[in-house]
Parts: structure tokens; sequence; C-alpha cells
């Protein structure tokens, strides 16, 4: 058996190409690939009951705005434990709504992290403020409340936690950070549908950016998000801006944007919001069976703090040799992702910033260890274990095994 391996290590794009040379055998006799993502499997026993929802949206005509959307939006308030839920085009939509609604004005100061996906802070910039990165813990990848105080200025209005491929950053300081100092939070909630934190669900405490990108927890079949409050003031202000800055038709009284969920996304995640908690706990399922079966490697696994409930949107093992783990599993015909390889502050669009390499040494490590596992709720223990063994038989490698997590 031949493997033809191309990856692209500052992506997340990897190709693998098996070619069986021996007399009489095909592609179709080899052993299935473990993917990284398997949306098909998902929507298996969803496609009859969404598509007799479409159907009943095209016959009634009613495609943004209407029944569907207002029926989600009391539907995911209720579930997160927030009092608002305000419907957007995207999870990044969320995050630049949410700051504008907050009052955010030319030079205002929004602290965040650098180890997350670059929408985070392109929504601090895009909303008019200035990105403040602190350093993320080295265990969860989250937001380190004690470096908070000391990023903070007189021109600080809001921190902006996100909360990591389903690990809740930690609340509870930097809630008494914002009330100790006047400012507001906002939490990045599109990794973390259904984690909770201290007993409640990340975006129930205050104000929160939900995404709906398809390979979320809860996804849509298409781009959506939400945000989630509980300030009404705040939550009136948004559906004013997500749809061209009017209250009221053809009346506009401050500049929008054109950030409206049509109604059949709306239809397809209220039917998946009903699933979503067994979902959840299947990932959690096949979360601790890694745990269980990798225990014994070099490689530094998932944290869940005490007191959260990690949602698993991504598990994400970390190694000093992950490139070359991340081919070996590839030549098995194993997907992986990496999240995120470059960090925000050393990425050519947000160079203004001025951050030099070593700047923030815990997400920077975060960026070249991490590597993300096939994981989604219609895994089977068979591809769990078929990972793990491919885990396990690279660190017999030589190329692995003399080199140590740094």
């Amino acid at each position: 058996m031949a493997h033809e391996v191309m990856v692209n290590l500052l992506t997340d794009e990897i190709m693998v190409h098996l070619r069986d040379d021996r007399p009489g055998n095909s592609r179709e006799s080899l052993e299935p690939g473990v993917p990284f993502l398997d949306l098909p499997a998902t929507h298996e026993s969803l496609v009859e009951e969404i598509l007799l929802a479409w159907e009943q949206i095209l016959r009634e005509g009613t495609f943004v705005g209407g029944s569907e959307i207002e029926a989600f939006e009391t539907e995911f308030s209720g579930y997160i434990g927030a009092v608002e839920c305000v419907t957007v085009g995207s999870g990044t939509d969320a995050l630049i709504l949410a700051l504008r609604a907050m009052g955010l004005r030319p030079g205002d100061e929004v602290i965040t992290v650098p180890n997350t996906f670059i929408a985070t802070v392109q929504a601090i910039v895009e909303a008019g403020g200035r990105p403040v990165l602190v350093d993320v813990d080295s265990h969860t990848g989250t937001m380190d409340p004690s470096l908070v105080e000391q990023a903070l200025t007189p021109r600080t209005r809001v921190l902006l936690p996100v909360h990591l491929c389903g690990q809740p950053a930690d609340m509870e300081p930097l809630l008494d950070i914002c009330e100790r100092h006047g400012l507001q939070i906002l939490e990045d909630a599109c990794q973390a549908h259904g984690a909770t934190y201290r007993g409640r669900r990340v975006g129930s405490t205050g104000t929160a950016a939900f995404s709906f990108y398809p390979s979320k927890n809860l996804g849509a079949c298409g781009d959506a998000g939400a945000v989630t409050t509980n300030d009404s003031n705040l939550a009136r202000r948004v559906r004013i801006l997500r749809n061209h800055g009017q209250a009221e038709k053809y009346l506009h009284d401050v500049g929008g944007v054109n950030s409206r969920m049509d109604a059949l996304q709306a239809a397809v995640l209220r039917i998946k919001l009903r699933h979503l908690d067994g979902w959840i706990a299947a990932r959690r399922n096949w979360a601790a069976r890694y745990d269980e079966l990798l225990a014994d490697t070099d490689l530094e696994l998932p944290t869940e703090t005490p007191g959260s409930t990690h949602a698993y949107h991504l598990y994400v093992v970390r190694h000093s040799m992950r490139n070359r783990l991340r081919i070996a599993l590839a030549e098995r015909d194993i997907e992986t992702g990496l999240h995120y390889p470059v960090p925000v502050h050393l990425q050519g669009a947000l160079r203004n910033l001025g951050h030099r390499p070593g700047a923030f040494p815990n997400a920077e490590r975060w960026a070249t260890h991490g590597l993300s596992l096939p994981m989604y709720p219609e895994l089977t223990d068979e591809a769990v274990v078929r990972v793990s063994n491919a885990l396990s038989d690279a660190f017999v490698s030589p190329d692995v095994s003399a080199r140590r997590p740094a």
C-alpha cells in the first residue's frame, strides 16, 4: 500500500491519497477513513423533518423574519437562560452588532485574547474599537483573569472572553473585574453552545454572541448567528442595527447593516435544538473515551475546569511534534484540524497592533502544539480506538518519541 500525503501545515488543509498497487485491489476494498467532521451523518435522521419544514416555508412565502425566526429566538433564549435572543446573519455579525449596541466608540478599548478565530478581533475593529490582547491560561486556552487588570486603561470599555473549543472561560473573576471597574462583558460563545459554568449555560450571565456555522454543535445549513442578553434595551438596539438601522419601516435612526437570519435557517435550528443536549452528551462520551485511551501518551489532553461542563466542540490535544503526528494520522486516512495555527496577533491583517513573536507565549504554544482530533456525535468506538491507536503508534516512531512536549 502506498500513501501520497500533501499537507499545508499553516492552514487547516490536509489531503491524503491512497494508492493500492496490489493487483485486484480497489479503493472500495480499503478500510474507510475517519473524517474530522461528518455532517451527513448528523443530518441523516433529520432530512425529512427539515425538508418538511422548508416546504412549509416555501408555501407560506415568509423568508425573512416571521414566525420561524420569532419561535427560534424564544426557544434559544429559553435554552440558554437569557431574557432575549436576537438572530443575525453570522457569529461575526453577532459580535460586531453586540459591541455596537454596547455603545463602543472609536478608540474605545476591548480586552480579548490572541488564541481565537480572527473574527473575535476583527469584530472589535469593525465596531470601531481597539483590540487589547492578554495571554491565555496555559491549560484551558481561555483568558487568564490574572492578566486583565494590568491591561486596563481609562479607555477600556469591554471584556471579551472566548469560550474556546467548548470550554468556558473563567467568568467569575472577569465579572468581578467588570463590576469593580464599570466595564461591560461580551462572551464569545461561538464554540460553546450548551456548555455550562457554575451551573448556568454560557450566554446566560449577560450578553453573548453565538455562531450557527454548520460545523458548530448547533449548526445551521449556512451562516447564521445570534446575540443573547439579559438587557432588553441592548436587544432592541441589536434588532435595529441588524435591519438597516430602522426601528420602523423606512425610518432609519442610526446607521445599520443587513444581517438577518432567514426563516429556512431558523427552521433547521429549531429542529436541531431539540437534539443538542443529546449530541453534547455523545461528544462528552467520546471525549472521555479519548481521555482513557490516550492517558499513557505524551499528549497534553483537554482540560475541563472544576465547576464547568465542556461541550467539546473540538477535542484538541497538544504536543511539540504536532505536525509529524498530523502526517502520521493522515497516512492512516484520519482527518485532523488545526485551531488555530497562527495566533491573531501574528496575522498580517493585524500587524498594526504591533505585537511580535513571543508576546503571548501561552497562546503561541497552543497555536504550534494543538491538534484537533475527529469529534462529532456520530463517532463510533471503533473510530476513536483507531485514532488513539494511530497516535500511540506514532509515538513509537523515532521522529516523535525522541521529542517530549516542550
